[in-house]
């Protein structure tokens, strides 16, 4: 048997890969533009047979998808426990673009094939794209750790920045409160803050040389090394097995290098390793034993 559900939660459902019926999930909304908040539960409202004509062609597709992730042939049960997708990282972009509103434009283009769920302008200004649990279309090919759908577990933030410019305070006090928020609601470990670049190192610089890892790994957001504590590693010390425990793909290990040069060095994105180098990076390495 299948229960009628409101579009929202349809929505939520589809997006999470998740083909179960729901109850009282967060919904999903049309993109907001204001200062950021909990999300909120909506109370269900059931509806028999809803108006097709007067559903985005979105809707329609998520209603026909919804029914066909139900296969009446066999017994139907319903089970009560399980979830929509649960986020575990966080992955920060720059746009690359030069307004928020060229950036929302494109995320509202259907050929595009591109979004995020948050949008923070320089200002400080916090736009909300889509529903923390669904899955946005942000990473694009990319790997970090074993994982290779980056898409599927995390929560993209685009800061609007075209990539040669520092971030404003506001723009970084605004990420901050998200990523507080993100943080405490959904247990997302101090590690799992990253950038776009470090997921998918042989495409992406962002976000830019610019932007303050260090500073945000002090609010516990992101990782950083010991500055005061910085030894030249053993012999031993392999630092394409670091970078690989680490969580970047080594495949290329040049693209890697910078990846990881452009986050901790900054002054130098070479594709070489100095001694320094190798110390930033076994201190961090370190970290992940």
């Amino acid at each position: 048997m299948f229960r009628p559900v409101s579009i929202g939660i349809i929505l939520a459902v589809l997006m999470s890969l998740a083909s179960c019926k729901s109850k009282g999930h967060a919904a999903v909304s049309r993109p907001l533009v204001a200062s950021f908040a909990p999300a909120v539960v909506l109370e269900e409202k059931v509806v028999a047979k809803p108006d097709t004509n007067q559903l985005t062609p979105q809707e329609r597709k998520v209603i026909f998808l919804q029914k066909t992730g139900v296969h009446p042939e066999w017994r139907q049960a319903e089970a009560i426990h399980y979830d929509v997708r649960k986020p575990n990282f966080v992955i920060i972009h720059h746009t690359a673009q030069d307004s928020v509103a060229q950036t929302i434009k494109t995320f509202q283009i259907p050929r595009t094939k591109v979004s995020s769920h948050y949008v923070i302008g320089r200002n400080g200004e916090i736009i909300q794209m889509l529903n923390d649990y669904v899955r946005s279309w942000h990473a694009g090919v990319a790997k970090w750790g074993s994982i290779v759908d980056m898409n599927s577990c995390s929560i993209g933030i685009e800061l609007d920045n075209n990539g040669r410019e520092p971030f404003p305070d506001a723009q970084i006090n605004s990420l901050m409160t998200v990523l507080d928020t993100l943080k405490s609601r959904y247990l997302i470990p101090d590690n799992n803050f990253i950038g776009h670049a470090d997921i998918a190192p042989s495409r992406k610089n962002d976000p830019s040389v610019f932007f303050p890892w260090k500073k945000l790994a002090e609010r516990g957001f992101g990782i950083w090394y010991d500055e005061g504590q910085l030894i030249t590693p053993p012999d031993s010390f392999n630092a394409r097995d670091a970078l690989k425990i680490i969580g970047y793909d080594t495949s290329n290990l040049k693209a890697a290098i910078v990846a990881f040069k452009r986050k901790f060095i900054v002054r130098d994105t070479t594709p070489e390793l100095t001694v320094y180098d190798k110390s930033v990076l076994y201190n961090i390495y370190k970290k992940y034993e």
